[in-house]
This record gives structure tokens, C-alpha cells and sequence, in this order.
């Protein structure tokens, strides 16, 4: 009985690190892709984080690169696809964040906190496929945390497996915890990456899906934060039935 509460407990604490995390995604907004910022439906405004993204970059379908910027639009960045890429990446830099007692966050180094429980430093990562791919997807540059589909072709509907690889550091990872539906069950239990870096989960969406993974490297600066937090998306559209 205790072994079977401490395993609900490890479970409910695996749910709860990914689910409060916030991510970066990309969909379409007004028949334009938007890069957007949040957690489930909750997309906040990216525009005044816009200066925390530190890369954008698009890959046509062979993988090389194509030129692409981010625009901003109101309150949401819109990415430029003049160029047609196959697969548009980004990355956030959301600084160092800590946690007092009294459950809240502030945007500061347990040096200057110190009475937090946790500090961290919060990296966000964003992959989107647009169109079919000539080859897998490999490790893209300033990805440092990234979800790949082990196969070039992606399902075509809802239910259908999808075997998944994370790759930290272009190498493929043990233990990173894996949301299938960042979007519409951001609270649901990960799943944990296998020895070999690999998942496979059900496509949930026939339309956008935004799988999500979670890992934690050591800190760089010992001072200021426990860990680096690396969140991942890949993002992709299964197209739905002709009207």
C-alpha cells in the first residue's frame, strides 16, 4: 500500500512540473502562423516577451535553410513564410525565476531571493512542420532540447501512433517527460522518454497538436539557480476532411 501511494505521489508530481510550465508553439492565427507563448489555452502576449526570443529560423523540406523573421502584429508575432519553409523553429529565453514559500514566482536569482524553495533558469523551445518532409528531422541548430518524429512521414489521422525522439543536445535523451496534448490537457501525467530517447504516444488532434517535453539540466550558475529547465514543442496540423 505505501509503495502504491508513493508511486501516485511521484505521478502527481511528474504531472504538476510539466503542466505549470509555460511553452512556446506555433499556429495559425487568421491564416498566418503566429509563434505564441503559454500554457493550454492560456496563450499570454508574446509581443512584450518578443525581445526573450533569441533565435527564428525556417528549413525547407530537405533541411536547409530559408530565410524567415517575426513581425509583430497587434499582440501576436507573425512568422514570415514568404520563402515556403517546411519546418519553422524558435527559441525564448525566459531568464531566471524563483519560488518562495508562499507558492509565487519572481523573475529573480536565489541571490537575490533568499527565502526561495527553488530557483531555476527557464529555457523555451519551438519546432513547427508546415509540410511534408523529404528525410527526417534531424537535431536543428539552437535547438538544445528538441522533440523529432523518428519517421519522416506523419500520421494522417487522429488515434495513429506517432513514435517520437528527444534529443538534448542533439543526442537523444532518457527521462524527459512528454505531454501528448500541450494545448488541451496540460495537466495530463508525461510520459518519460525511454533509454533510447523514444516515445510513442497516439496523435490526439485531427487538426494542430502540440506535443510537449520537459528536461532538467544542471546549473550553470550555482549562485543564482538550481537547474536549466528545457521545454520543447513540435507542432504540426493533420489536415481534416474536405467540406
Amino acid at each position: 500500500m505505501k509503495l502504491a501511494v508513493l508511486a501516485a505521489v511521484a505521478g502527481s508530481l511528474l504531472s504538476a512540473t510539466a503542466a505549470h510550465a509555460h511553452g512556446i508553439w506555433f499556429a495559425q492565427r487568421a491564416t498566418q502562423l503566429g509563434l505564441l507563448y503559454g500554457v493550454g489555452a492560456d496563450d499570454l502576449d508574446i509581443v512584450k516577451r518578443q525581445s526573450m526570443v533569441t533565435s527564428i529560423a525556417g528549413y525547407d523540406a530537405a533541411g536547409k535553410q530559408v530565410p524567415t523573421s517575426l513581425q509583430a502584429d497587434g499582440r501576436l508575432l507573425l512568422v514570415n513564410t514568404e520563402n515556403q519553409p517546411a519546418v519553422v523553429a524558435a527559441v525564448l529565453d525566459n531568464g531566471t525565476w524563483s519560488k518562495t514559500p508562499d507558492g509565487k514566482w519572481h523573475k529573480k536569482g536565489k541571490d537575490e531571493v533568499p527565502t526561495a524553495v527553488i530557483s531555476e533558469r527557464t529555457i523555451k523551445y519551438g519546432v513547427h512542420l508546415r509540410a511534408p518532409l523529404a528525410q527526417p528531422l534531424g537535431a536543428l541548430p539552437g535547438q538544445t532540447l528538441q522533440v523529432v518524429p523518428v519517421d519522416a512521414a506523419l500520421p494522417a489521422l487522429i488515434g495513429q501512433p506517432i513514435k517520437l525522439r528527444v534529443l538534448y543536445k542533439g543526442q537523444p535523451v532518457a527521462g524527459a517527460k512528454v505531454l501528448h496534448d500541450f494545448i488541451n490537457d496540460p495537466d495530463g501525467t508525461p510520459v518519460l522518454s525511454g533509454a533510447d530517447g523514444t516515445v510513442t504516444l497516439k496523435v490526439r488532434n485531427q487538426g494542430l497538436n502540440v506535443i510537449v517535453a520537459v528536461f532538467d539540466s544542471g546549473t550553470e550558475e550555482p549562485s543564482k539557480y538550481n537547474k536549466i529547465e528545457h521545454l520543447a514543442s513540435l507542432s504540426f496540423v493533420l489536415a481534416h476532411a474536405p467540406e
